[in-house]
């Protein structure tokens, strides 16, 4: 296998993805539109349009192992995710490469009242669950054509570099920074799994490691489940203020998404924070061997880069 890993996203968790990689002594190249993102020395960075698959494919070329951590504007989900994948996915085909694709667990639907694990049916009533459910199964179809491809799960995720997609990003932490409230969306006092970046990266990593995980779906590693409220009060703890939150009520929501279209896509969403939200990620952690971050030293980590960002800004 080529010692060249290609990674389409410069976002937190291709950002991710890229640092696991440098650590373990591999040849990186960042794939975006622009061409441009903060690397370090000896990562390449090449841009164009990664739903056009000639672009793609040459993206591709030489590299052993591609990572599909593309995620479009949320409120353009529909529209360009397939594109996206459709293009990774012919740069896969054409180059041989290894394909590790990056999801969410929105396919699943509702959770009604039990933890979210692999072999679960696909029963989403969402625009974008059923177009999650549609895109896994075209990647599914493709390895049993004899692409190598595998796929990680992630829950809501929080972590550097988390910004304004984490529900436990810009909402809550410059707040929390600044002894003022988070603000948060649904009942934050049910238990909710949250899934630390870094985690991510260095999973989906494993995932292009380890033959034995091609063609099935894995729930990357998360620590143990706590109630939004526990976690964000666990924040206000590092930040060194006492908690403030406030919750933004569904009709609220719906008031906003006339005027912002990113919060209106979050409407659908809200299901996820008005029961038990709990992903297992038993089999990642028994058959790969990797194990969470422990929540505390998570929360600390993302607390200091949010520091480190600020004081960039000042």
């Amino acid at each position: 296998m080529s010692s060249l890993h290609a990674v389409f996203g410069t976002g937190a968790v291709g950002m991710a993805v890229m640092e696991a990689l440098v650590r373990r002594g591999y040849r990186v190249r960042m794939v975006n539109r622009s061409g441009h993102a903060s690397v370090p020395s000896g990562v390449e960075v090449v841009g164009g349009d990664a739903s056009d698959p000639g672009f793609s494919r040459q993206a591709a070329t030489g590299a052993g192992v591609l990572y599909q951590c593309l995620n479009p504007p949320y409120h353009r989900w529909v529209e360009l995710f397939p594109a996206l994948q459709a293009g990774v996915l012919a740069a896969a085909e054409s180059t041989e490469a290894k394909l590790v694709v990056m999801e969410n667990v929105y396919m699943y639907g509702l959770p009604q009242g039990r933890p979210l694990t692999e072999d679960r049916p696909y029963d989403a009533h969402t625009k974008k669950g059923r177009l999650r459910a549609r895109m896994t199964n075209e990647l599914l179809d493709a390895h049993r054509r004899g692409v190598r491809i595998t796929i990680g799960r992630a829950s809501d995720y929080f972590g550097p570099r988390g910004g304004a997609q984490s529900i436990l990003g810009d909402r809550v932490i410059p707040p929390a920074l600044a002894g003022k409230p988070a603000q948060l969306l649904g009942n934050p006092d049910l238990p909710h799994t949250y899934t630390y970046i870094p985690d991510i990266g260095e999973a989906l990593v494993l995932l292009g490691e380890r033959d034995e995980a091609l063609g099935q779906p894995w729930h990357l590693p998360n620590s143990e489940t706590l109630t939004t409220r526990q976690l964000v009060e666990l924040i206000y703890q590092q930040a060194g203020y006492p908690l403030k939150l406030r919750v933004a009520p569904k009709l609220l929501l719906r008031l906003m998404g006339l005027f912002d279209p990113t919060v209106r896509e979050l409407v659908e969403m809200a299901y996820e924070f008005e029961e038990p939200f709990i992903v297992d990620s038993t089999k990642f952690q028994t058959k790969l061997g990797m194990t969470a971050t422990p929540i505390q030293h998570a929360i600390a980590q993302t607390v200091e880069w949010y520091q480190r960002r600020a004081a960039d800004r000042a």
